[in-house]
């Protein structure tokens, strides 16, 4: 790994320790210069259970370049859906290290808009 990784994953630690003490599911965020990632895991981290990411076929039509705010709110919708049709409703968010901006935020803002609470 790099030392960029390996500090991005330094910074999101504590995050994910408080978030495995609320015991709460997680909505996991991760991107690359050319796709964005998101991921809701069940409260003790073992399982997911609803994921989205730009690198779905159906998406990838309607999302030229995966690596835009475009597409992040494509993706912050998507996530929302697939939570609640899992019966989830409220997450913690997890940004897995990544600074609250751009992407990560936009991403965050429509999940927050089609219907999960965090």
């Amino acid at each position: 790994m790099t030392d960029k990784t390996i500090s991005r994953l330094r910074r999101a630690r504590p995050t994910r320790a408080k978030i495995h003490e609320l015991g709460v599911p997680r909505l996991s965020v991760h991107r690359t210069n050319l796709h964005i990632y998101a991921q809701v895991f069940s409260a003790d981290g073992a399982k997911v259970l609803a994921s989205a990411s730009t690198l779905e076929k159906d998406l990838r039509g309607q999302v030229g370049n995966g690596g835009n705010v475009k597409a992040a709110v494509l993706i912050g919708q998507r996530i929302a859906v697939e939570a609640q049709k899992a019966g989830i409703d409220r997450v913690a968010f997890d940004r897995g290290g990544f600074k609250y901006h751009g992407r990560v935020k936009a991403l965050a803002d429509a999940a927050r808009e089609a219907g999960l609470k965090f």
